[in-house]
């Protein structure tokens, strides 16, 4: 079976999966309180550690962060994650 669609066939249908990608993006901005990730000084601060105590417990894989241009920013769910991990 073989398709043959312009580009312009398309554009609604792109359109209505970015819109719904981008409501879903600003229903999880809200019920994270706007934020979705933090820096590493911020992350450390919200977890009650040092910057470098943070940094190395992502080095030994007990915390994951997402690398943005240059900057390691640690997601709202993996910094929860790592405090109910710490509780058991």
């Amino acid at each position: 079976m073989k398709l043959d669609l312009e580009a312009e066939d398309l554009r609604p249908l792109i359109e209505q999966v970015v819109a719904a990608v981008l409501d879903r993006l600003r229903a999880a901005e809200t019920q994270a309180g706007g934020r979705l990730g933090y820096r590493e000084a911020e992350a450390a601060e919200l977890l009650g550690l040092r910057p470098h105590q943070l940094r190395d417990a992502r080095r030994r894989g007990e915390i994951h962060a997402t690398r943005v241009g240059k900057v390691n920013v640690y997601p709202r769910g993996e910094l929860l994650r790592l405090l109910s991990t710490e509780e058991k």
